[in-house]
């Protein structure tokens, strides 16, 4: 059988696992344990604390520091109220193109590397390849921070690690940090009519996201004057405050959600600590001086490291050799690479499928990019 319809195949049988990230992923997870493991591979699946995902490790080679990681997430977002032209989870081809939910994200690059293994297998001799396939990317990464905590009780660092979200095959070096955050107010409900004996949540709520917008607007000013981000700065951005049960109650409780998007660590303090100090300085000593029991929570979703360009990067080397690059370019994304990086590892991100049809009805990896995705795959060889 052809590499391309040996990865089509393959990648057929992984659009089948509906892998949301709501539902669990172990299923696909032994289908590619087996596949790896018919290779001669060391597979190491490891359980989420839920116990019903999984990440799994596997090696083609000695288990040493080292070598290069292959890695990719396995679950996908959502198709609920999304009109597709067929069945999500049964691969269709139609114009060159594969469809079907995680085709392009990223299941067509996870494809791509089980279809090389047994290749990789006869070629890898003192330098390992390494396969890493993870679970929950989509909500907050908390696969992969789960693998390299494993890593780093093992003493196990690969040298070089791409990471194969779509970027049309482009060579990627860095994107910002993603950082979600839920913020909870509790006040004291009471009757509209007597303001002053209760404390009203949404209006606390209201002057903190006050403040995130002031911050907003400072970032702006902040930007390194070698950015290279679009935009250039960290940006911040609330993406609900929900609050209240009606027009003549005093609220007791509301919510705010927000993200930001940081360029540097330091902004992402910067931030922390404006919102620290507003609320122990000023709005939990005003509330509490009514309702000694109100209170302002902070709930972190997900804190994803950024992808930081290196001067030296021995990823980014071996991908614009084997891709003909000549630089490599900066996302607005995030990706699990800075999880990867921050073990020291030298990372990029480089797969097929681009991120445009990610997310969306139809989504499809059209069968060049998946050519071009095999060919420089197949060049890696030469790595091992």
């Amino acid at each position: 059988m052809e590499l391309r319809d040996r990865t089509c195949e393959i990648l057929g049988d992984l659009i089948a696992f509906p892998t949301l990230s709501s539902d669990s992923n172990q299923a696909l997870i032994a289908y590619t344990a087996g596949l790896l493991e018919d290779c001669g591979a060391k597979v190491d699946i490891t359980s989420s604390p839920c116990g019903r995902k999984a990440n799994l490790f596997a090696t083609l080679g000695p288990e040493v520091d080292g070598g290069i990681l292959l890695s990719g997430h396995s679950d996908v977002v959502p198709v609920t109220d999304q009109d597709w032209s067929s069945d999500p989870f049964v691969m269709a081809q139609r114009e060159g193109r594969l469809y079907g939910r995680g085709a392009c994200d990223m299941k067509g690059f996870i494809a791509a590397t089980l279809a090389l293994a047994p290749s990789y297998a006869a070629q890898v001799s003192a330098r390992p390849i390494h396969f890493a396939f993870t679970y929950d990317e989509e909500v907050g990464c908390f696969g992969a921070q789960h693998l390299a905590a494993d890593l780093q009780g093992r003493g196990l660092t690969p040298g070089v690690a791409i990471i194969g979200e779509p970027t049309e095959m482009r060579v990627i070096e860095g994107h910002k940090g993603c950082y979600e955050y839920s913020t909870h107010f509790h006040g004291l409900e009471g009757h509209g009519s007597a303001p002053d004996l209760g404390i009203n949540a949404v209006e606390y709520a209201v002057r903190y996201v006050a403040e995130l917008l002031q911050l907003k607007q400072r970032l702006r000013g902040m930007a390194p004057a070698a950015s290279r981000f679009d935009p250039p700065w960290t940006t911040v951005n609330v993406g609900a405050l929900q609050g209240g049960v009606a027009h003549n109650v005093i609220a007791s409780k509301a919510q705010v959600d927000w993200e930001m998007r940081p360029v540097c660590a330091s902004d992402a303090d910067f931030v922390k600590t404006a919102l620290r100090q507003l609320c122990e300085n000023e709005l939990l000593p005003e509330m509490r001086q009514i309702f000694p029991e109100a209170d302002i929570t902070l709930e972190t979703i997900g804190e994803v490291a950024g992808l930081v360009p290196m001067e030296q990067n021995e990823a980014r080397r071996i991908m614009a050799e084997l891709t003909g690059a000549n630089g490599a370019d900066l996302v607005a994304f995030g990706t699990e690479a800075g999880i990867f990086q921050a073990l020291g590892m030298d990372v990029v991100v480089c797969g097929p499928g681009s991120i445009a049809q990610a997310h969306k009805a139809d989504e499809y990896l059209a069968l060049d990019q998946l050519d071009q995705c095999l060919t420089v795959l197949q060049r890696l060889r030469g790595y091992l």
